[in-house]
Parts: structure tokens; sequence; C-alpha cells
């Protein structure tokens, strides 16, 4: 079940969104012709706005369906919610979730939403058209930058509404951009499979084969189900065949090692603070005796912090040091893989 709802929020279906969302909206008609069924048909029209936002995040009219709905029932807590569910998607900004402190919802929620959909529209194409649209797009990339290595992106719908937005810098001519920030966001979610193969192709028309290598081998560890890292092999051997270069190999351990040790430093950047926990004499010599990385893996998954728990069991397995597999595995369900 956790592997179809990864995959549901990986590709949102936006054919399912519209029709909930135009139940919903039906309710909500009937809810106003009918008050001895207000209650009955308004709790339906809020489920199912809340299903029209499962299915897909991406569209804005489905945030503001829920919203209406909030404030005709006079929630305001709920709208609240909405407000800090819409935030997380947009990567969490500290000048947004600041917004959220001392206000009337009711009065100033929907006016809220509207603003932080008009500076950070969901649709890649409208953010890009609304970026590009004057003479200083130079200066709104380097904003964009800036901003993107402070925020959040651990949520997976944030890590895919950004994608798309890089998706489109790439498409313009900013590859080393597209590069940069895609390192950020894979650092915040090491399971978005999809940002992973774009990268990996880039990297491959470029002629980086072995950064092209080590990404599409992220994505068959990912998703074993998918074999890039093989297939770009057959196509890497196949334009070797019969020519006189060395051919080619995997990259050495040293620059795999190198490669993860900079994503596990990226990713370190938005660990959990570690919680404090006091140990007797007992545990302290039992850990003294420990691997020190297997117990740092232990404390991070034990802190959640299964982005650089990822990373490390990665760079550990590319040593050689093949009980780190286990670990591995337990970051990737924490992920819900």
């Amino acid at each position: 079940m956790s592997q179809d709802s990864g995959d549901l929020l990986q590709h949102p279906r936006r054919n399912l969104g519209n029709r909930y969302r135009s139940q919903s909206e039906k309710f909500v008609g009937l809810a106003n012709r009918d008050r001895s069924r207000f209650d009955d048909n308004m709790s339906w029209a809020e489920q199912n706005a809340r299903q029209a936002i499962l299915h897909d995040f991406t569209d804005e009219r489905n945030w503001r369906c829920l919203a209406d709905i909030k404030v005709i029932l006079g929630d305001g807590d709920g709208l609240c919610a909405v407000l800090e569910d819409v935030f997380s998607v947009l990567g969490r900004d500290s000048e947004n979730i600041d917004q959220l402190k001392g206000i009337d919802f009711l009065k100033l929620g929907l006016e809220l939403l509207e603003a932080a959909f008009s500076r950070d529209p969901l649709e890649p194409d409208i953010w890009w058209s609304n970026l590009a649209k004057n003479d200083s797009l130079s200066e709104n990339i380097g904003e964009f930058v800036s901003r993107c290595k402070r925020l959040d992106f651990t949520d997976q719908r944030a890590n895919i509404i950004f994608g798309r937005r890089i998706e489109r810098l790439r498409d313009s001519g900013y590859t080393e951009i597209f590069i940069e920030l895609s390192k950020h966001l894979l650092a915040h979610r090491p399971n978005n499979h999809e940002l992973w193969m774009e990268l990996g192709r880039l990297h491959e028309r470029r002629g980086e084969v072995d950064e092209a290598w080590m990404c599409y081998d992220h994505v068959q560890n990912i998703r074993e189900h998918l074999t890039p890292r093989d297939e770009f092999l057959s196509r890497l051997t196949g334009k070797m065949d019969g020519l006189a270069d060395k051919p080619w190999s995997q990259p050495t351990v040293e620059k795999r090692d190198q490669f993860l040790q900079q994503m596990l430093e990226l990713s370190q950047r938005v660990s959990k603070p570690s919680e404090v926990q006091e140990k007797n004499s007992n545990e302290i010599e039992e850990l003294s005796s420990q691997h020190p990385d297997l117990q740092r893996l232990q404390d991070l998954i034990n802190n959640e912090d299964f982005s650089e728990a990822f990373f490390l069991a990665r760079r550990l397995l590319s040593q050689g040091e093949d009980w780190a597999e286990e670990w591995l595995s337990r970051a990737k369900s924490g992920f819900g893989e």
C-alpha cells in the first residue's frame, strides 16, 4: 500500500483531482439548497475536496475548494491546517510560516492563500512565466537559487513541485543551476528517482559518464524493477565496440565516495537535532565497541534522519562495508518505500 501511495504522489492524477473537486462543488450546492441536510452534504463536500488534493496537489483549484469549505463551516483551525499544508508543499518558507501567527483565519485565510499562490504558482509553466516576464531574469533566478538553499524539501510534494521548476531552468539553458539545485532537492529526498533519472540523462548528454552512471545507479537501487544503469552500460558498451579506445569501467571507489560524501554533507544541513540521552556506563562500554558509523546510522534512523542515513549507508557500501545494506533498507523504508 505504501508503494501505491508513493506512486500516487509521484504522478499527480489531474483527471481524478478534477472529478473529486467537481463532486465537492456539487455537494456544496446541495447544502445551500437543502438546509435540512446541510451538515451531511458539507461533510461529503469536504471529504471529496480532500480527495481532490490527494490525487492532484499541483492544482491550486483543489486547495481553494477545500479552503472555501473551511470558511463556510467556520472552521478557522481547519483553514490554518490547510495553509500549513500548502506551505509544506512550497518548501516551508519561514516567511510564509511567520504569517500564520496571530491572524484571524476566517477573515484573512483565503487572502493569504491567494498571496501564496500569486508568489509561488504550483503550475511550473506559470511560475517560469512570472520569473521571466521582466528584464531582471538573471536577478530573479539568483534569488530563486538562494531561496532554494534554505527551504525544506523533505515533503515529497515539495520535492516534486520544485523539481518541475528546476526542469524549466534546465530546458531554458541553465544546466549548471539545474545540477546544483537537483543535489539540494535530492539531499532532502534521496528517493526521488525521477529527478535522479533526469540528472543522469543530463550528465549522459554532456558526456559525463561517471556522473551519469552514479545517478542511474541510485535509480536502480531505489527502484529495483528499473534498470537504467544496466541500459546505460549497454549503450556505452555498444558505442565502444570495435573502437581502439580503452573500455570504460565504472567509477572508482574514491570517486563514488567523493560524490556520496558531498551528498551526505548536503543532507546534514537539514538533519534534525539529535536528541541528547543519558547513557549508563554499560551502554557507553557497549557503544565504544561498535563501529562508529554503525552507531551513527542507529542514531540517524532513531532520529528519523532518513536522508542522511541513506547517503551514509550507500557510502559505506561503496567502500565494501556489506553490513550497511540492512541500514540502507531501513533508510529507504523511512521514505515510505
